[in-house]
């Protein structure tokens, strides 16, 4: 492949008592014909892609900001669990996701609980296969969303030892990248909002050690429903927020079963607070049934409006109505409209059409 010789000057921001400072270093790279280099980070990236238009992610007020300070809304797809569907995130689908789907992130759902076959298994295979697809959605010019995927049991403190440890390995290895994402904890449930805070204050500094300016996203009570499904609201977050820069509050849907009372929570929410949805599906709350296009649009319809980034549940072919392919479509595809079900049709649809 041909190349070119290129002067990059990368440059970092600190925030020292609320003042941006900035250190730049110049350094000569050969740098492949079509790509162009992230700042903040050596890899090269496809010049058109979501990355080099973006670059290092900010929250601004309650939004999502690029590197220009400019609101910007990532969408894209969540992988299922890497434990039973690895053989969905490989080279020709990752291709898809980044050029025909047209999508800006892809959301890697690490399980956590050995019940569930998930990382405390063999933590060692599941840390090389997740830098992996970082490195994968990194040549492809993805964000990428590490998705610590704690479920069953739902309390994130069972894991917290665990997580410092992945987290801090996640963050010195990637600190240089600025398209990594971190979610700390996917759907904690049956636990209260304190007890969350406090997982997510006990491992937020473990990444801030390593990678000042990541973005970070937490879960939030109730399945991170914003505690809507235990019977309370966002006002208990409102009130006594995280301590700590560059995070968002992460909310989940699925518009089968979840209705105005979400949809109104999550309005509500994202007016005093800077929200990510990280998973919704068009289905019923199992990731399966009958699919509820209209009340889906209206989720659609109010995160464009505002500006809230989204992953769709799954990128995967389970039998389940909720993964977009068809079974049997993984490993080799095609991952194209040609092998997609009700549900993939309609947000391949949003996707690729640029909606």
């Amino acid at each position: 492949m041909s190349h070119r010789e290129e002067t990059v000057v990368e440059k970092r921001w600190w925030k020292r008592k609320g003042v941006w400072v900035a250190a730049a270093v110049a350094a000569t790279l050969a740098v492949p014909a079509g790509f162009v280099n992230a700042q903040d980070s050596a890899s090269p990236v496809p010049a058109e892609s979501s990355v080099a238009r973006n670059g290092q992610l900010e929250v601004c007020g309650t939004q999502l900001c690029n590197e220009s300070r400019e609101p910007v809304q990532l969408r894209g797809m969540s992988t299922h669990g890497l434990q039973w569907y690895e053989q969905c995130v490989n080279d020709a689908s990752m291709d898809a996701l980044a050029g025909d789907w047209n999508a800006d992130v892809i959301r890697a759902s690490m399980y956590i609980a050995k019940e569930e076959d998930g990382y405390e298994t063999d933590p060692e295979r599941f840390t090389a296969l997740m830098n992996k697809i970082i490195d994968e959605a990194t040549e492809r010019g993805l964000y990428v969303i590490v998705d610590w995927h704690m479920l069953d049991p739902g309390d994130p403190n069972r894991y917290t030892d665990i997580a410092k440890d992945f987290f801090a390995k996640m963050a010195e290895k990637h600190a240089d990248k600025t398209n990594v994402i971190y979610e700390l904890a996917n759907e904690p449930n049956g636990v209260s909002w304190s007890d969350i805070k406090g997982y997510h204050e006990q491992v937020l500094p473990v990444i801030r050690e390593k990678d000042p300016d990541s973005l970070v996203l937490l879960g939030t009570r109730a399945w991170s429903s914003l505690g809507v499904s235990e019977g309370a609201d966002e006002s208990e977050i409102v009130d006594d927020p995280v301590d700590g820069e560059n995070i968002m509050y992460t909310f989940h849907f699925y518009a089968a079963s979840h209705g105005d009372e979400y949809l109104d929570t999550l309005d509500r929410a994202s007016d005093k607070l800077p929200m990510f949805v990280t998973e919704f599906g068009t289905q019923e709350a199992t990731g399966d049934g009958g699919n509820d296009f209209d009340m889906s649009q209206r989720y659609l319809d109010l995160m464009a409006q505002k500006k809230i980034s989204w992953t769709n549940w799954n990128f995967s072919d389970d039998q389940r109505s909720g993964a977009v392919f068809e079974q049997g479509t993984c490993p080799d595809g095609p991952f194209d409209a040609s092998n997609l079900k009700p549900a993939g049709e309609w947000i391949h649809g949003q996707l690729a059409g640029g909606q």
